[in-house]
């Protein structure tokens, strides 16, 4: 007969002899459960990576920021077209919401607006284009997050304040993250852009990436 002392001593070794297969059991499990989270990047050339080869695109590059901090199960979705003005972001993002499961985006980083300012287009319309890209994402389950921008002063004093502040309206209306301008300590320094002065250049890109890691994180 075993007594309850032995027969105790006999089940911890048990447990302590099998204990690195239930750990890697374990992790396992949690590996499994680790979903996808998909971020898409609502923009136009300034989100595609205009006159930069594709790697060099800032979406791009926050891939490689957030593998190296272990977050692999992220999935970066650059929706930049050249040229996108907002009146194409609700049908745009309503495709991504539609796609199959494995693309349709949990978080929606949207910036748009830069091409309505550059053409002088209604700063009406514009919002009215991103209040309901916004309400659609929201209403869907997504987190967002907002990009402002701000173009030259050429436009006049009354239509630069009213274009930047369209953005701000938004996001606090909306009670949503928002980066008050993409081009953050990029845009005005020429030798972090193109010779064309509107888009940034590979070096130009590293710090727009470093400024929206943050928001990025934030939501993750």
């Amino acid at each position: 007969m075993v007594n309850k002392t032995n027969f105790i001593i006999l089940i911890l070794l048990i447990i302590l002899i099998n204990f690195p297969l239930f750990s890697d059991a374990n992790e396992e499990a949690q590996t499994l459960l680790k979903k996808d989270i998909k971020i898409l990047f609502l923009g136009d050339s300034l989100t595609e990576g205009f006159g930069v080869e594709s790697e060099e695109a800032f979406p791009s590059l926050l891939d490689s920021m957030l593998k190296q901090k272990g977050y692999d199960n992220v999935k970066i979705i650059n929706a930049g077209i050249s040229g996108s003005t907002t009146a194409s972001a609700v049908s745009r993002l309503k495709w991504y919401l539609k796609s199959k499961p494995e693309i349709r985006p949990e978080i929606l980083f949207l910036a748009l607006g830069a091409n309505d300012g550059l053409r002088g287009l209604s700063l009406k319309a514009m919002e009215q284009n991103l209040n309901s890209t916004i309400e659609i994402a929201i209403s869907s389950g997504m987190k967002v997050i907002l990009a402002g921008m701000e173009i030259p002063p050429n436009y006049g004093v009354e239509y630069t304040n009213n274009f930047r502040d369209v953005f701000k309206a938004l996001a606090d209306k909306h009670k949503i993250a928002f980066m008050p301008y993409l081009l953050k300590d990029v845009g005005g320094f020429a030798h972090l852009n193109l010779p064309d002065g509107v888009h940034p250049n590979a070096d130009g890109y590293k710090i727009v990436a470093a400024n929206v890691l943050p928001y990025i994180l934030e939501k993750l």
